[in-house]
């Protein structure tokens, strides 16, 4: 259990990345395929995936997107520090209007996977979705769920121990990003 702990805690929110370090197809579709492999409910398999790893495509789907709510006075990356790939994550409405949790379990398990690849990412349900949709050109049964940014980290995220039931992320003067969790105590349930 070390090693899956491990691959947790290090997959963080990251929302700054070395955008010059591209991460190449055949790697986002080994990240697919661990969605594919995963549960899903009812075996439905509604989930369908828009890979894009190049600067032409990505630039499509910035603009669609809102980073990091908790942080007012920032507008998400900068140039140089966006991410160099995202996987857009699609509800096939021709199988089922409900994808129940297959979208919580097959993002964790991408995430997980580029954790691995020393690799992390951001989950975006902050989206355009009419707009990127007509971006990308996605056919209408396709329905945006959420958008996972995918990168080289350029930031470091810290977790915190929650104080005063502050659950809000924030930034330190070096910019280090620190994410207050619960303490284990605190969500287990005693009768």
């Amino acid at each position: 259990m070390n090693n899956l702990k491990d691959l947790i805690r290090r997959n963080r929110s990251y929302r700054r990345f070395y955008e010059e370090e591209s991460i190449p197809q055949y790697i986002l579709e080994g990240l697919v395929d661990l969605a594919r492999l995963s549960p899903s409910a009812r075996n439905a398999q509604t989930l369908k995936y828009f890979i894009s790893c190049d600067a032409e495509t990505n630039a499509k789907i910035f603009p669609h997107l809102s980073w990091a709510g908790y942080l007012p006075n920032w507008d998400g990356p900068v140039k140089g520090e966006r991410p160099s790939a995202y996987i857009v994550v699609l509800n096939d409405t021709k199988i089922s209007d409900n994808y129940f949790c297959d979208d919580g379990i097959a993002i964790q398990s991408i995430l997980l996977g580029a954790v691995e690849q020393n690799l992390g990412g951001c989950i975006i349900g902050s989206v355009d979705r009419l707009k990127l949709s007509n971006a990308l050109e996605i056919p209408k049964h396709l329905k945006i769920v959420e958008v996972i940014a995918l990168g080289k980290p350029r930031e470091q995220v810290v977790i915190e121990d929650l104080k005063d039931d502050n659950i809000k992320y924030w930034r330190d003067e070096t910019q280090t990003h620190h994410v207050p969790k619960r303490a284990l105590d605190e969500i287990i349930i005693k009768c």
